[in-house]
């Protein structure tokens, strides 16, 4: 199973509220995903006391939002697939992924 979190994205990461008040200048740090479904978490803040993300949720709607690690590192999608980290994902605003991800609706 893949590993959603690793230790050089945990290190990047800001902790939850360091990006407040920035908006959609805030970074991203990682792109997580149902293969099997129209899920996508961004995260751009962590709390790995409580291993809980902010960012944005790409689901049934657009939404900024906390998010769980345990939670992610549980869930399946429709075809019983877990969700996978973007290995390819680098750091962006939250602006330019809007964009894409309102192009992409």
């Amino acid at each position: 199973m893949m590993k959603l979190l690793t230790k050089e994205i945990e290190n990047s990461i800001p902790e939850l509220g360091k990006q407040d008040g920035l908006g959609y200048d805030a970074i991203v740090y990682a792109k997580f995903f149902t293969p099997d479904g129209g899920w996508t978490w961004y995260a751009t803040e962590y709390d790995p006391e409580a291993r809980e993300f902010f960012g944005l949720v790409d689901g049934q709607y657009k939404e900024l939002g906390y998010f769980s690690l345990d939670e992610l590192e549980s869930a399946r999608g429709m075809l019983g697939l877990p969700i996978e980290r973007d290995l390819y994902f680098k750091p962006t605003k939250l602006s330019e992924l809007t964009k894409e991800v309102s192009d992409a609706s």
